[in-house]
């Protein structure tokens, strides 16, 4: 299993739009995607449960990424992070 930590520099967080990009992005691996937050954690490909996390700009959430292509995906995911949240 791989994970990187990251602070939200999004002004508004993540909200329906980037929680929606999130997901397509988190299902492009076969690995598992998961956001964890304040003892709360989300599958990355189900856009309701990350929206109901509450994610606002300055928190720090712990990305997880478990599987086949975990490498590669952790990697994708945490560039992904710093490009778009």
């Amino acid at each position: 299993m791989k994970s990187f930590n990251y602070v939200i520099t999004d002004e508004v967080g993540i909200h329906a739009r980037p929680a929606g990009i999130l997901v397509k992005e988190a299902k492009k691996y076969a690995s598992k995607v998961t956001v964890s937050m304040g003892g709360k954690s989300a599958d990355a490909t189900k856009l309701m449960s990350l929206m109901s996390m509450g994610v606002k700009q300055g928190d720090e959430v712990t990305v997880s990424v478990e599987g086949d292509d975990e490498e590669t995906a952790a990697a994708q995911m945490e560039k992904f992070f710093q490009d778009n949240l």
